[in-house]
């Protein structure tokens, strides 16, 4: 199954994440397919940056978001419609 989920990166205390689309039996900072996007939430605003026409293409080939990425998908949209 194709999973759209979190990567991992940034140094030590200081996380910083990949949105990507990868095998759901991938480890967490393996290999993925696509990047989507990227959240960083160490910032004041803590805001996701996503590719919405490609999370999209994705959700229609049938990639399962994750609950976190789920999330941040629905936050996405709601600030690209006010």
């Amino acid at each position: 199954m194709v999973k759209i989920r979190l990567r991992r990166e940034g140094s030590k205390d200081r996380p910083y994440y990949k949105v990507v689309v990868c095998d759901s039996r991938a480890r967490r900072e393996g290999a993925y397919i696509e990047q989507i996007g990227t959240y960083d939430p160490m910032t004041s605003d803590a805001r996701a940056n996503l590719d919405l026409e490609k999370v999209d293409k994705w959700l229609g080939n049938g990639a399962q978001p994750s609950d976190t990425v789920k999330s941040l998908i629905k936050k996405a949209r709601k600030e690209t419609t006010a």
